[in-house]
């Protein structure tokens, strides 16, 4: 069964794809297909065990990835493509760039972590505990806060939280605690650019030179101001900044080199 991909903008304009995060779904980037798709090919897949591939389950990042590069050769006409992704998302584009610089140009991560957490056991035990009462109205509200969801977003936000299947959310949690680059990332071809908020945890934050340096053609930036799901917070600057790494374009000021 193949992931749920929507489609959007000219057939044969540059492609890039958007990679949503865990318990949510290619809803989430909807401001920016609204920007993007006027001269550019936008693909928003829902992953395994989210929104319309909620029948899929979850398998793992590199699986999922393999996938993804899928859709892009199978349905962009150059068969090949940049994406962006944020928290899952951006795990599954740096894995793209390090394995997959076939079909893909370039990529966009945010919110990627690559260091060790402390007390791994005990984030397992708390997502194991989260995930029976993860589509809870408490719970979704106090996720989207977390995540500054913005009002007029909320009943999207909860839509897309509720496809989300437990089997995908723990295993997701799980695999993300222990992330690594892959080892091709080292003579990976594919530029990327790893961004995160200013308001981001620590070690997402102290992750960006590290994933910058994985790439020959890795850079960093923070972005101040915002937390974890700034595509949100700050739609038009997350829209600029993927436009002009799609034309090759200068990117905006506002972004800090690390």
């Amino acid at each position: 069964m193949a992931i749920f991909v929507q489609e959007s903008g000219p057939a044969n304009a540059p492609a890039v794809v958007l990679l949503h995060g865990v318990g949510t779904s290619g809803w989430m980037w909807a401001s920016q297909v609204a920007a993007l798709a006027t001269d550019m090919r936008v693909l928003v897949p829902d992953l395994p065990g989210h929104g319309r591939s909620n029948a899929q389950p979850w398998i793992s990042i590199a699986d999922t990835a393999r996938q993804v590069a899928e859709v892009i050769a199978s349905r962009v006409p150059a068969a090949e493509a940049h994406v962006v992704g944020l928290s899952l998302g951006g795990y599954m584009g740096a894995c793209l760039a390090a394995t997959s610089s076939d079909v893909v140009t370039g990529a966009v991560v945010s919110g990627v972590n690559i260091l060790p957490f402390p007390n791994p056991g005990r984030m397992r035990l708390m997502g194991a505990l989260i995930a029976p009462v993860m589509k809870w109205g408490p719970v979704l509200r106090a996720n989207a806060r977390a995540l500054n969801v913005p009002a007029d977003d909320m009943d999207g936000y909860q839509t897309a939280a509720r496809a989300t299947t437990r089997q995908a959310f723990r295993a997701v949690s799980g695999e993300a605690l222990g992330f690594r680059l892959p080892a091709q990332a080292g003579s990976s071809p594919c530029p990327i650019l790893a961004v995160a908020g200013e308001n981001e945890h620590d070690l997402i934050k102290r992750s960006l030179a590290g994933i910058a340096a994985a790439f020959p053609k890795g850079e960093a930036r923070l972005v101040p101001g915002v937390g974890h799901g700034w595509n949100g917070e700050k739609p038009g600057l997350f829209t600029a900044m993927v436009r002009a790494r799609v034309t090759g374009d200068r990117l905006s000021g506002e972004l800090v080199s690390v």
